[in-house]
């Protein structure tokens, strides 16, 4: 039988950002833990901070809805968050890694401003004005982080383009290097 209200879809939505909110607060102590550069990791755990005022705000509505406040899997985010992780895996060089931490990062933010955005729409559209004030609040908050890890990202990502032309330059001399003594061997042999 189809679910025919739009309360429901927006208690099921509820429930999803409940769930990745959760995720969330257990992999970014881990993002922390990973960047090498110190603002990024500030960044994080800022957010983290932030991630359980969002949990909060969303036990909030829920008690407002006179609903049980629980998750949905968020499947969306089990991914993300699982893809962030093997970056995490990854042996780059730390400049390098902060890049790709702030990638997988980004894309976290981009899933939870598209949730809150439509969580808050439905809101709207259901006269729950309470409700828009809170999601409204995350929202933006969101969207902040996200204006953060891009500005971080420029000079980051500057930083570990910088990093990997030194080492291919170092990488190319070392090469002529061993060309040239090869070449010198074979012509004194």
């Amino acid at each position: 039988m189809a679910k025919g209200s739009l309360q429901e879809l927006y208690i099921n939505e509820l429930r999803d950002l409940y769930n990745a909110e959760t995720q969330l607060t257990k992999a970014l102590p881990k993002m922390a833990k990973n960047a090498s550069n110190a603002e990024l990791r500030q960044a994080f755990e800022e957010h983290l901070r932030q991630t359980s005022e969002h949990v909060s705000r969303l036990e909030q509505i829920f008690d407002m809805l006179e609903e049980k406040a629980t998750g949905k899997k968020c499947l969306g985010m089990e991914g993300l968050v699982k893809e962030g992780a093997e970056t995490i895996q990854e042996d780059y060089e730390d400049t390098v890694m902060d890049a790709a931490i702030i990638g997988a990062a980004q894309r976290v933010e981009h899933y939870e401003i598209a949730g809150y955005g439509t969580a808050k729409e439905f809101a709207q559209l259901l006269g729950e004005d309470e409700h828009v004030s809170l999601l409204e609040q995350t929202l933006d908050e969101e969207k902040q982080t996200d204006v953060r890890l891009t500005q971080l990202a420029e000079e980051i990502n500057r930083q570990a383009r910088e990093a990997g032309e030194g080492r291919e330059g170092q990488q190319a001399e070392d090469g002529e290097g061993k060309r040239r003594t090869r070449s010198s061997s074979r012509r004194a042999a």
